[in-house]
């Protein structure tokens, strides 16, 4: 990255190897011929890495800076100054040049700098006057998210920088909807930018941010203290600052007999990825647009639903052919096309089958079910349930060796037995505590790795998944104990 005279970064990234793109699939490919609606599951590995060399001349992002001014964040008073801190904070790290806005958001959104509907270009006097103006922001009125991020759109839509990014923080729910609907919005802005928002506070909703986030590629995320928001702002900003690849395609061709149903991004956050429409081919291919690529890695689900009839059986097919692709592809190298394949089978014992992978993302999914479940439930009133899904929770984040999100439910509850799922909710935990705990929820986990080639036996074998007689719950193929439960694989109950 080259540096401008004050020492800080330019914007600009400087030439140097080719960015390179890997793709991975793991998938168990046996199906039975006789299931009524075959549908395969596959994880596709993504990642890019020599990022830093893939840029151009010109700033790579445009930063747009939401921050809740609503009647709520005037008490206590240290929520706005960390708002205001934390903002300061992203602008000081934005590359020279850089298009930037900052935007007050109530139950409408208004500029605080520059003043008109415009973007300003960072250097230290537009730092600056932004800095004054942060300083002046006064709190009032009610939220409707759905217009800072309309004001959002028509700002990045000015804008000539591949990367579009807008940083939100609410302390409070999206209680005037009725002006201008979130999900109307969601629908205008999906592809346009990229959206990470943050709560703060007690009085902001986990799955509203959740919502937003996962149809704009970003993540959602909290602070329980309001001191530690600059810092995280910063870091936000800085992992912002290596994304050089603005956009990567990921296309999906079907073979004759094949669909495909969805593709989504299961890792490191959950993200909705619908088709791009553009271009659209007539032989079923679909594709999809990923967002903001630096040095990184991501996993997605696809699944393919798949027609046996008059296929042959017992040998591999093609099922769909997985290519991706770069917007105007230079200094990119990306990888050859991969198959995803089926093998259709009579013996159960194949096809009752799961890759170990695809079982992972399942059981996250799960985890997170079981979090939303115990929220609401404590929302009732429910107490008792309210435990009994915490202790589910548990037992998930246990089975996948999701320590991060065991310590965070450790905060809610007392663990008695993991493995077991027995818990003791803990006296005094709040709902706001309920809401930390969606939003850690979407941050999954790694996820382990499957054996090359895992669709044949005995050698694929590591990339498979068995239920567990006892707990019904799945198991590595290669395991001797159930991680859930503690049984013995292999033995009757």
């Amino acid at each position: 990255m080259e540096r401008n005279r004050s020492g800080g970064p330019t914007g600009r990234v400087t030439a140097a190897q080719p960015a390179t793109v890997g793709l991975e699939i793991s998938q168990w490919k046996y199906l039975s011929s006789e299931a009524r609606e075959p549908q395969m599951h596959a994880i596709l590995t993504v990642r890019a890495d020599g990022t830093e060399g893939g840029g151009g001349p010109g700033p790579l992002l445009a930063q747009v800076l939401v921050v809740d001014c609503s009647g709520s964040m005037a008490w206590p008073p240290e929520k706005l100054h960390a708002a205001r801190q934390a903002a300061v904070a992203a602008l000081r790290m934005l590359p020279d040049g850089t298009p930037f806005a900052v935007v007050r958001g109530a139950e409408s959104a208004a500029m605080v700098h520059p003043a008109t509907e415009t973007m300003a270009r960072a250097d230290a006097e537009q730092r600056a006057a932004a800095e004054n103006a942060l300083h002046r922001l006064v709190t009032g009125g009610g939220t409707c998210i759905g217009t800072w991020l309309d004001l959002s759109l028509r700002l990045l839509a000015e804008q000539a920088a591949p990367i579009g990014h807008v940083l939100l923080l609410t302390d409070g729910k999206n209680q005037h909807d009725d002006l201008m609907p979130l999900s109307d919005v969601l629908e205008e802005c999906a592809g346009r930018f990229v959206c990470d928002a943050w709560g703060i506070g007690d009085g902001w909703d986990g799955r509203e941010l959740i919502r937003i986030t996962s149809r704009l590629h970003g993540s959602a995320a909290s602070v329980r203290e309001e001191s530690a928001l600059p810092g995280e702002y910063e870091n936000l900003i800085s992992r912002l600052l290596t994304k050089a690849v603005p956009e990567l395609g990921i296309s999906v061709t079907p073979m004759s007999g094949a669909t495909v149903r969805y593709l989504k991004q299961v890792f490191p956050t959950e993200a909705e990825l619908p088709f791009d429409e553009t271009g659209r081919e007539d032989d079923g291919t679909r594709r999809f647009v990923t967002r903001a690529w630096g040095d990184e890695t991501r996993r997605y689900q696809l699944c393919l639903s798949a027609d046996p009839t008059g296929l042959p059986r017992r040998e591999d097919l093609q099922l769909a052919v997985v290519a991706l692709d770069v917007s105007g592809g230079d200094g990119v190298r990306l990888p050859q096309p991969r198959p995803c394949v089926v093998h259709w089978t009579d013996d159960p014992g194949l096809s009752r089958q799961t890759d170990v992978q695809v079982e992972h993302f399942q059981q996250h999914q799960m985890l997170g079910e079981a979090v939303a479940a115990a929220t609401d439930a404590h929302r009732r009133g429910e107490r008792d349930l309210a435990e009994h899904h915490l202790g589910r929770a548990v037992q998930l984040a246990h089975a996948i060796g999701a320590s991060g999100q065991l310590d965070r439910m450790a905060r809610l509850v007392e663990i008695v037995d993991a493995t077991a799922g027995r818990v003791r909710i803990r006296s005094g935990v709040a709902a706001i505590d309920f809401e930390h705990l969606i939003t850690a929820s979407s941050h999954s986990t790694y996820g382990p790795a499957s054996a090359p080639g895992s669709g044949a036996l005995p050698a694929g074998a590591a990339g498979a998944t068995v239920r567990c007689p006892a707990c019904e719950q799945k198991a590595p193929v290669t395991a001797r104990f159930c991680p859930t439960c503690g049984h013995r694989i292999g033995e009757r109950p």
